[in-house]
């Protein structure tokens, strides 16, 4: 068993982007939640794209026990498996704790 996140739980698609709700294990979620780990490593099976809203839900594997603490973060970047060391079928996504601005905008003062 992998020692700190298990498999996603759901996706929701809707026009503009994708929510995953996932399951991280206590430390990880800590350290996220702290901002020392802005990152994940996972199998790619939602094909994550930057963009992406990630509902992350603290998990206890021993207990099989949502803790009821979320967070919520978006993909800032995909790094894909099958180079760097990352295996195929697995990904890094780098976590960002704002929102992309929508496709078109780039000066955030009109936003």
């Amino acid at each position: 068993m992998r020692p700190y996140t298990s498999s996603p739980t759901s996706t929701v698609t809707t026009a503009r982007t994708r929510t995953h709700e996932l399951q991280l294990w206590t430390p990880c979620f800590t350290a996220v939640a702290a901002g020392t780990k802005p990152f994940d490593v996972r199998e790619n099976d939602c094909d994550f794209q930057v963009g992406d809203a990630l509902l992350i839900r603290e998990y206890d594997p021993d207990t099989h026990i949502y803790s009821g603490q979320t967070l919520l973060r978006w993909v800032s970047y995909v790094m894909p498996g099958g180079a760097f060391g990352v295996e195929e079928g697995w990904c890094v996504l780098g976590l960002g704790s704002i929102a992309p601005l929508p496709p078109g905008i780039t000066d955030t003062r009109l936003w």
